[in-house]
């Protein structure tokens, strides 16, 4: 039993047996298994609604492939979200402020997507609202400290303060929009979501003040991962923008948690490098239409993404996804072992999660074939 215990205290859990693990395990299960359970039907009242991306030149899919998939993931996330806040309530009043305000972002960046991917709406206005739950998080105290960022120096008030709010707003809006971006091959971004999730969860989990954002992470993994199982190649649904814009937003504004305390000082060392494939992927996507002369690089697609790219070379949809899922892995390790992290917690959790991708892929492969035996007989 000591040893257990041990061996759990390496792996950031002071009590295999408490309270605190429980709830964090039921939230992982209850967003799992409720995102697996309910695509099936969203799918079907999907095609009945009409709620489908129509195939194009940018799109892998020949038919009709519902895209509401962000809302099965939002549904898990909640749920489980709900059910781990009444097995063990967080009792610190700024800190379920913080988390509401992160659900309710996560809620209206979650509606706006869902409309412009059923009828479209302007860059301007989904870069007003992504602003907009951006000054939500910011006003309830979820903020980069630029003086709390390792090797830079520390700057007055009067200039760390606005730069703070400035990098702050580039974070979230940047990464929301980067992790839409990413998503062009199936199972891409569930996969990528899920590895960074798990990761960061991890890393919290070596903070006694960061209870919150590890049920939050929990919650957000459990989703991508029931997700993944319909949408490994060859997808039986997409998350659209809905599901691109939850992920995105909320790994940005769950490592803003905890970020200014001075103990936490070099929390953010972790998500920059987790997040470094989704980051790099915009930034030489910006970069590169720019160069070719395009005002508004965010509002031309093209298959310049890593992923296209990628793609274009393996003539895989699934070989890219695990390619991709490998590097964000990676990443994460990296930031982990940076982090100080205990070498036997970044090799189990690189273990779990590797476990876990094949588990929901080689599911969705099982599934694939026994519709197409159904198909042929």
């Amino acid at each position: 039993m000591d040893s257990l215990r041990a061996l759990a205290a390496q792996l950031g859990i002071a009590d295999p047996f408490g309270a605190g693990f429980l709830s964090v395990l039921v939230t992982f299960v209850t967003a799992l298994a409720l995102t697996w359970l309910f695509i099936p039907r969203l799918r079907e009242f999907a095609v009945q609604a009409g709620w489908a991306d129509m195939p194009n030149a940018r799109r892998l899919n020949k038919e009709p492939l519902p895209n509401a998939g962000g809302l099965a993931i939002f549904a898990g996330f909640v749920v489980s979200i709900v059910v781990a806040w009444a097995l063990r309530p967080i009792v610190v009043e700024l800190v379920n402020i913080q988390v509401l305000a992160i659900m309710l972002g996560a809620a209206i960046l979650v509606l706006v997507g869902f409309i412009d991917d059923q009828f479209g709406l302007s860059p301007l206005s989904r870069l007003l609202v992504q602003l907009l739950v951006s000054v939500l998080l910011i006003v309830n105290g979820l903020k980069m400290d630029f003086n709390a960022i390792p090797f830079m120096p520390v700057l007055p008030d009067a200039v760390n303060n606005p730069l703070s709010t400035a990098l702050t707003i580039l974070w979230i809006v940047g990464l929301t929009n980067a992790v839409n971006l990413m998503d062009g091959v199936d199972g891409v971004v569930g996969g990528v979501g899920f590895v960074v999730s798990m990761v960061l969860l991890v890393t919290a989990a070596q903070f006694p003040d960061r209870a919150a954002a590890v049920i939050l992470l929990a919650g957000l993994a459990g989703a991508c991962l029931g997700y993944l199982r319909y949408n490994f190649n060859p997808s039986r649904i997409i998350m659209g923008d809905a599901g691109a814009y939850l992920i995105g937003f909320t790994l940005a504004a769950v490592s803003l948690l905890g970020t200014l305390k001075v103990s936490a000082g070099a929390s953010l060392i972790v998500p920059f490098i987790v997040l470094a494939l989704p980051v790099l992927d915009t930034t030489q996507v910006v970069i590169g239409r720019l160069r070719r002369g395009i005002r508004n690089p965010l509002g031309h697609p093209d298959k310049t993404h890593i992923h296209h790219r990628v793609l274009a070379r393996t003539a895989s949809a699934r070989r890219t996804a695990v390619i991709l899922w490998s590097v964000a892995l990676l990443c994460g390790v990296l930031g982990m072992l940076l982090q100080g992290v205990a070498p036997l917690a970044v090799l189990v959790t690189a273990l779990l999660v590797g476990a876990c991708l094949w588990f929901v892929a080689h599911t969705r492969i099982q599934a694939h074939e026994r519709e197409r035996t159904r198909e042929l007989n």
